[in-house]
């Protein structure tokens, strides 16, 4: 029998794949864990196929668990007790399965049901629900498939539907919340100097406006010109800001918060002299790593942003500070579901010190890029605002169409870069994020 279904890390290995799955999403929803964590301690004993079918699952159920709980209430009448945490679990995954995924309908309503059957306690009394839940959601697959796709905001917590409407209106907030149920593309950087054209016949990729080069998510390891760092993976929009930078070729560039080193690369691979800063020893050890691997160069410190004194003053500055990160959500969906609108309110209070005191390293007539990955206009357009009325010799610079690849959309009435998820949605979309550009006069 299962036992302590609420703490992976004291159970056994898991048997299958499906129960890793439950698991795992367990950790995340009931316990906060961060996936990418509980996914590494519960399928450690698993094999590389069922580690990747876990790892799909877990995340079309995040991406997707707003919109299956409403289904689930509709399919359940009474509901589930409180307690049938596994149940639940199960459930969710057994409807991902049948509604989204490729495996066979009898395979993902036989297994879940063994599942519960095998549970210890009472939930084992739930099988037969199980059983008649799933077996209904595959007479009725394409009607519940239709009513899950009208209503892609069920997916977003209360507050990110509030917030998101707020900024950018109902429409918009939909438009973000559908691109955000699905996988986001694989985008990659190329060194400065290296044909487009010829690495994105051989890598079978689309070049995008601004450069980066966008094909379908894969074995990154296994594509031609990784091992020998050519390229790096990095999502279109991240590889924006560091473009606003200009020409640095032997300017010194202080990349503040720059672990795990994709705008760390793009700098010295645009021939600046950079200094990279992370307070995070892990996240540092992938930049260390990214370097070697590509050949780049850059004096790394694990420091806080927010004290660093660099030997060398810095020509500009890169802030690409802590955020909420509910930009990335197609990439980190257990996101959604562990942050609140409280952490939004520290993350402003930490990236107002991490301006100010960049701010005050920077040299007359320096740049100064700021950057998050989030949507929150309390971390972006709100915290520029502030900071310039704090500074009186800081002026924003506005950004062009031209800097951006042409995407005149992305630039704001103010001059300052706003990506969302649902733009160039045909073409696979990007990540959200904000950026604007500040000399010290």
């Amino acid at each position: 029998m299962m036992t302590n279904p609420e703490n992976p890390k004291n159970q056994d290995t898991p048997k299958n794949a499906r129960e890793a799955a439950v698991r795992t999403l367990m950790a995340v929803t009931l316990k906060n864990r961060p996936f990418d964590v509980a996914l590494d301690d519960i399928t450690g004993g698993l094999d590389a196929r069922d580690r990747a079918f876990v790892m799909q699952l877990v995340m079309l159920c995040l991406r997707r668990l707003g919109s299956l709980r409403a289904l689930m209430r509709d399919l359940i009448d009474r509901g589930l007790p409180r307690n049938a945490t596994w149940t639940d679990a199960a459930l969710l995954t057994g409807l991902a399965q049948i509604l989204f995924m490729r495996t066979a309908d009898h395979a993902a309503v036989n297994e879940t049901v063994t599942m519960v059957k095998n549970l210890s306690g009472k939930e084992r009394g739930f099988a037969g629900l199980v059983n008649a839940v799933l077996r209904r959601a595959v007479r009725e697959r394409d009607a519940l498939v239709a009513k899950l796709d009208a209503m892609p905001e069920a997916d977003l917590p209360d507050w990110l539907q509030k917030s998101w409407s707020k900024a950018y209106g109902a429409a918009s907030m939909k438009d973000i919340a559908r691109c955000l149920q699905s996988a986001p593309p694989l985008d990659i950087t190329l060194k400065a100097g290296e044909d487009a054209a010829a690495w994105a016949a051989s890598l079978e990729a689309t070049i995008m406006p601004n450069g980066s080069l966008r094909r379908a998510l894969s074995d990154v390891s296994a594509l031609p010109g990784y091992a020998d760092g050519t390229w790096w993976v990095q999502d279109m929009a991240a590889s924006l800001p560091a473009m606003l930078l200009g020409d640095i070729s032997g300017k010194h560039v202080l990349d503040m918060c720059a672990a795990p080193g994709g705008k760390t690369m793009q700098l010295a691979s645009m021939g600046a002299v950079v200094t990279a800063i992370d307070r995070n020893k892990n996240r540092m050890g992938r930049l260390h790593a990214n370097l070697a691997r590509t050949g780049l160069k850059a004096n790394v410190h694990v420091a806080d942003a927010a004290a660093f004194m660099p030997r060398k003053p810095a020509d500009h500055i890169l802030l690409d500070a802590p955020c909420s990160a509910t930009g990335t959500l197609r990439r980190n969906p257990d996101v959604i579901w562990t942050k609140a609108p409280e952490d939004v309110d520290k993350l402003t209070a930490l990236q107002a010190r991490m301006l100010d005191h960049a701010f005050n390293l920077l040299p007359t007539g320096g740049t100064l890029v700021y950057c998050v990955c989030s949507l929150e206009r309390a971390e972006g357009e709100d915290q520029i605002t502030a900071f310039l009325g704090r500074h009186k010799n800081a002026k924003r610079v506005a950004i062009t169409a031209p800097e951006l690849g042409g995407m005149g959309e992305l630039v704001t009435q103010d001059g300052d870069m706003r990506c969302l998820p649902s733009m160039r949605a045909a073409e696979g979309g990007m990540d959200g994020f904000y950026a604007a550009r500040i000399a010290k006069e």
